[in-house]
């Protein structure tokens, strides 16, 4: 049974850590997904049974036409990810990030689509003065190039749809974890740290470990997105958190004594683009989404570690 009027979605990266569970839970529910991903970082064994694929990007115009046809939905989720990472690749990632967002924006303007759901991120907020980030209070004052992408997307996203007369919903999702995360040095520390402690290495702390952060299951992402479809919400940005903080060094410590007691952490210098506290005010995702995220990371974290133990093994 549908949760909503839409028929057809499009999802971006769902080949994807995120889009991947996003597209399993629409077909899940009766509706038909087709899929856009370079596979620069997503996997086609992720790619749900039922999905239609399209390989390329969403820089690609001739292929954004042919793969939005029947949609009424998009999940945006399509991005090159890395806040400290954007430093050096700030082309790379304002070219997939914001000029790819514009394409896919102007490409539903002429599309017969009727609502776009783009996945922002935490990052488009700064350093706070403690407390919980409110989407209406806290200060917009990105840290990384990334966060300065993810916050023109919503802008445009704003402007053109209201243009081209479709709802625009932006998601700021927090630090999301779970399976099908492809393992970078830059993005997601439960990953970089379980993959550390897998390999016998220390796992690298930036700072002193006491910075929170909100970390929020990719299933419960993956759940608010498909919610989304059916609230009558448009021009507004929403966090996607659990309101929740956890330190840096408590994740450690706990990965520590599910992996490896004998490993010590490292600490290293803190990077730029990073925040030091990152947790989310959840009000807008309760009241706008009627979502409440129901998953703990110690729900998951045993089977998160036996997926990154099996792909290891896998990748060798």
């Amino acid at each position: 049974m549908r949760r909503s009027g839409f028929k057809r979605a499009l999802v971006t990266g769902g080949a994807g850590f995120i889009g991947s569970h996003i597209a399993e839970k629409l077909l899940a529910i009766g509706m038909e997904a087709v899929v856009i991903d370079d596979l620069s970082m997503g996997k086609t064994e992720y790619l749900p049974k039922g999905a239609g694929f399209y390989r390329g990007s969403v820089l690609d115009k001739g292929l954004l036409k042919e793969a939005l046809k029947g949609v009424d939905v998009v999940f945006h989720n399509a991005a090159r990810v890395s806040l400290r990472g954007s430093f050096d690749n700030v082309c790379q990632d304002a070219e997939t990030n914001v000029l790819g967002t514009v394409n896919l924006l102007h490409a539903c303007g002429g599309a017969g689509v009727k609502k776009f759901i783009y996945a922002s991120s935490m990052a488009v907020y700064g350093n706070n003065n403690g407390g919980a980030l409110k989407e209406e209070i806290t200060p917009l004052a990105p840290l990384s190039p990334y966060g300065t992408g993810k916050l023109a997307g919503e802008r445009y996203g704003m402007q053109m749809s209201d243009y081209y007369g479709f709802d625009f919903v932006a998601l700021r999702y927090f630090n999301t974890f779970g399976t099908r995360q492809t393992f970078t040095p830059y993005v997601g520390v439960i990953t970089i740290f379980i993959t550390a402690l897998l390999q016998g290495r220390r796992p690298v702390i930036f700072g002193n470990g006491g910075q929170t952060r909100d970390f929020i299951h990719v299933e419960d992402v993956a759940e608010a997105n498909v919610r989304m479809m059916s609230r009558p919400v448009s021009g507004t940005a929403i966090n996607v958190g659990t309101g929740q903080g956890t330190k840096v060094s408590d994740i450690a410590r706990l990965l520590i004594e599910r992996i490896n007691k004998d490993i010590t952490p490292e600490y290293a210098e803190a990077p730029l683009g990073e925040p030091l506290d990152s947790v989310a005010d959840v009000t807008a995702m309760k009241e706008l989404i009627g979502f409440v995220p129901v998953t703990t990371l110690q729900d998951k974290i045993d089977a998160l570690i036996d997926w990154n133990r099996a792909a290891l093994v896998k990748s060798r």
